[in-house]
C-alpha cells in the first residue's frame, strides 16, 4: 500500500530521534560546563593548591580529557536508549501471545508504540471475528449433516415401505400399484435432492474453485437457464420475465456463472409469492454489465440480510421446507462473483427481494 511505514522503521526514527535530542542537550551541558572550567581557571579565583581547582584546570586545559568524558556520556546515552528500544521489543514479543487468546480486552503498550498496539488490537478483533465466524460456520455445517441424516431417513424408510407393498402384494390391483409406485419415486427424487446436499457440504470443504474463461453470451446464458427452470415454474404457476436492451458478451467462466444465476432463479423460485413474476434485467453501464434478481417475496430482516451470503447459513431453518437446502448456494455465488472482480448485494422490502450483480465486461 501507498504511504505505508514499517514500524520497524517507525521505531528506529524514534530512536534516532531521541538520541539526537539527549546527545545534543548532553552536548550543550557539557560545552556550557567547559566555559566554566575555563572561566573559573582563567580568573584563578581560587588557589592553586586547591584540589577542585586543580581538576578544573586539568578538564579546561586538557583536549584528551574532554574528549574521554564526552564520549563516555555519548556512550552511556546509547546504551540507555538502545536499552529501552530493546525493551519495546520484549514487551511486543510479550504482548504479541494475546493475539492468539479469546480475552477481548485491548493490548496495551508504551506511548512511543502506539501505532504498533492500535495495529495489533485490530488484528486480535480481527482474529476474533474470524474464530467466532469459523466457530459459527462449522455449528451450521455439523447442525445440517445431522438434520441431513435424520431427513435422509423419512423417504427412504418410506421407499422400502412401499417398495416391500409392491414385492409382496403380487395382485394388487394395477391402479393401487400405480400409485404407490409413483409415491415411491417422489420419495427416490427426494432422497436424491439430499443426497446432492450431502455432497456439496463435503465439496465445498475440499473444493477449490478455479475458473475457465472464455467469450460467453450472458444473454443466452440467462435463457437457458430460464429453460431449464420451465417445467418447475409451470408446476408452481410463475413466470420469469426477462429484460434487456441488447445482447452482451463478456470474458468469463460459463459454467461458474451459470451456477451463479442458477442459483438465483432457484432461490426466488423458491422464496417468491404465489402465482407471481420472477424478474431478471440486464443492462450495460460503462464497462460494467448490472444484472437484477427481482422476486416478489415477504421482506427479509436486517439480520438475515447481513448474513446472506455466509456459508451454511439457510434462509428457511426449517428442515420440513421444500426451501431448505445446504445454505451454500449464495455462498458460493458470491465467491464466484468476486473470482470474476465482480460484486453481489442483496436488499428487500415489504414488496420485493432484489439481487444485485456487477461484473466487468472485460473480465481478466
Amino acid at each position: 500500500m501507498k504511504n505505508k511505514e514499517h514500524y520497524g522503521k517507525k521505531i528506529t526514527k524514534k530512536f534516532i530521534k531521541k538520541i539526537i535530542i539527549w546527545v545534543s542537550l548532553y552536548t550543550f551541558i557539557f560545552v556550557l560546563t567547559w566555559f566554566i572550567c575555563r572561566y573559573l581557571s582563567y580568573d584563578k579565583v581560587w588557589y592553586s593548591d586547591d584540589f577542585l581547582y586543580q581538576i578544573l584546570t586539568k578538564i579546561g586545559y586538557n583536549p584528551y580529557i574532554l574528549i574521554s568524558i564526552w564520549l563516555f556520556g555519548f556512550l552511556f546515552i546509547i546504551v540507555i536508549c538502545l536499552y529501552k528500544t530493546l525493551s519495546y521489543i520484549d514487551q511486543v514479543v510479550d504482548k504479541s501471545t494475546l493475539l492468539v487468546s479469546n480475552n477481548e480486552d485491548d493490548i496495551k503498550l508504551p506511548q512511543e508504540l502506539e501505532d504498533v498496539e492500535k495495529r495489533m488490537n485490530q488484528i486480535k478483533k480481527q482474529a476474533i471475528q474470524n474464530l467466532k465466524l469459523a466457530q459459527e460456520n462449522e455449528q451450521r455445517k455439523n447442525d445440517l449433516i445431522v438434520y441431513l441424516a435424520h431427513d435422509i431417513k423419512t423417504p427412504l424408510t418410506s421407499m422400502i415401505g412401499y417398495l416391500s407393498l409392491l414385492d409382496e402384494a403380487t395382485d394388487m390391483p394395477v391402479k393401487q400399484r400405480k400409485k404407490y409406485t409413483s409415491i415411491a419415486l417422489d420419495k427416490s427424487y427426494r432422497l436424491e435432492d439430499l443426497i446432492n446436499e450431502l455432497f456439496d457440504v463435503a465439496r465445498f470443504n475440499s473444493e477449490k474453485i478455479i475458473l475457465q474463461k472464455e467469450q460467453l453470451d450472458l444473454n443466452l446464458m440467462i435463457e437457458q437457464i430460464i429453460d431449464d427452470f420451465y417445467p418447475v415454474l409451470k408446476e408452481v404457476n410463475k413466470k420469469i420475465l426477462f429484460n434487456y436492451d441488447e445482447r452482451i458478451t463478456l470474458f468469463g467462466d460459463p459454467d461458474k456463472l451459470g451456477r451463479v444465476f442458477n442459483n438465483l432463479v432457484k432461490n426466488a423460485i423458491n422464496y417468491s409469492n404465489e402465482n407471481s413474476n420472477i424478474i431478471i434485467d440486464i443492462k450495460k453501464i460503462d464497462n460494467k454489465v448490472l444484472v437484477n434478481v427481482i422476486n416478489e417475496g415477504n421482506q427479509l430482516p436486517k439480520e438475515k440480510l447481513k448474513k446472506i451470503f455466509e456459508k451454511f447459513y439457510r434462509l428457511d431453518s426449517s428442515r420440513t421446507s421444500k426451501t431448505g437446502g445446504s445454505g451454500l448456494g449464495l455462498a458460493i455465488a458470491k465467491d464466484i462473483i468476486t473470482l470474476h472482480n465482480g460484486n453481489i448485494t442483496c436488499e428487500s422490502n415489504d414488496k420485493k427481494t432484489t439481487f444485485h450483480i456487477e461484473l466487468p465486461l472485460d473480465i481478466n
